[in-house]
Formats: structure tokens, sequence, C-alpha cells
């Protein structure tokens, strides 16, 4: 190989080098501006809201089944005023001490804006599930008393939107109480053979990495 050679070899060598570092530089800047931006406009979670509680049926029968179908009203805001929200995926069931009692339900995806509200009014079903012994003697005292607390439960996945740029997926856990009185007619609204409980009940809310 003679100088010459060497000499064009040695620079595409040296572009090579360049252009990498150039590249890595840039990933680098864009990762730092993406970073900061996070920082500054560290977004807050949502806010759920149980609106209300309409129950069409809520049974017990031989052995340890338990028939509870109903509609549920929730709500959800955006507190963020410079971030949006994209809800990939949203289930949500009913439980009765941390049994679930329900078939899942999968409410549709929505994008939130800034400061935006959306509500939900799912549907949940569940037909003759078995519970355990020790969960129907328990549920059993208690629709006796005429108080059960039932916790609506929301697990689904949402990304953040900052202007263009849009996150990752993180995993969203919502556990709305909601105080059911099968005595006190007073608390609750009749509509047709069902009755409809007005809650306006705040949820914890878990936003985590998925």
């Amino acid at each position: 190989m003679s100088a010459k050679d060497c000499g064009h070899h040695d620079d595409e060598e040296q572009l090579a080098k360049r252009i990498t570092v150039a590249i890595v530089g840039v990933v680098v800047v864009v990762g730092i501006v993406i970073f900061l931006v996070w920082a500054i406009l560290h977004p807050d979670k949502p806010r759920f809201i149980l609106q209300d509680v309409t129950i069409y049926a809520f049974n017990l029968t031989a052995p340890n089944m338990l028939t509870s179908n109903m509609q549920i009203t929730l709500s959800s805001r955006n507190p963020n005023d410079r971030i949006g929200i994209y809800y990939q995926k949203l289930d949500i069931f009913a439980s009765y001490h941390n049994q679930q009692i329900t078939l899942p339900t999968l409410v549709p995806r929505a994008y939130q804006g800034h400061l935006d509200v959306t509500v939900w009014s799912p549907f949940l079903y569940g037909n003759a599930v078995p519970v355990a012994p020790f969960l129907e003697e328990g549920l059993s005292q208690d629709m006796n008393t005429g108080m059960v607390l039932l916790n609506i439960k929301v697990y689904g996945q949402l990304k953040w939107k900052v202007g263009t740029w849009i996150s990752g997926r993180y995993q969203i856990n919502a556990n709305c109480p909601a105080y059911i009185s099968f005595t006190d007619r007073t608390k609750a609204i009749q509509v047709g053979s069902a009755m409809k409980y007005q809650l306006v009940q705040t949820c914890t809310v878990d936003v985590s990495l998925n």
C-alpha cells in the first residue's frame, strides 16, 4: 500500500470517528433536553373520583355464590397545565376485601388534554362468583347490618405527552372505596328496580414505571 493510500484510509477513519462523535453528541443533547423538560414539567398523577354506583343486583346464594351487577360513574381529571395524558388501557372491576367480585370491564382509550376531565360509565358484571367461605360470612354480616364496603379498582397503562414528545408506558392503579347502604334508603335514589348511590368519593391513585 502506498503512502497516498494510507493517508486516504486515515482520512476515512477520522471522518467515521467524527460522524460517530457527532451522532453520540446529538443523542446526548436530546437526552439532556428531554430530561430537563421532564424535570421542569414533572407531571402530577391524574385525579379520579367515583361519582356514583347504581346497584342492579347484589345477592348471596348457597354455596358461597355472589351475584353483583352494577354501573358506576368514574371521572378523571388531568391536573397538569402543560402535559397531556394518553390512557392506553384501563380495566375496571369491583372487589370486596381484596377479592375480585366482577369481571374486568375495559373502557375505551382516551386522550386527556391539559386540565381536561374524562368521564366513564361502565357496567360491571359478576354472576354467581364463588367467594371464600370466610368472606361469605363477613359479607353476610355486613349486609345484615346494612353497610357494605366495596372497592372499585382501576388497573391500566398511560403515557405522558409534552409538546410532540410522548413518554413510554406507565402503570396506573386506582382504588375507589364505595360504601353501599342496604338499609338506609335515604342514601340512595331508586331507578326502576335499581338503587343509585351518589358518592363523589376521591380515589387513591398510584402511577409507576411499567
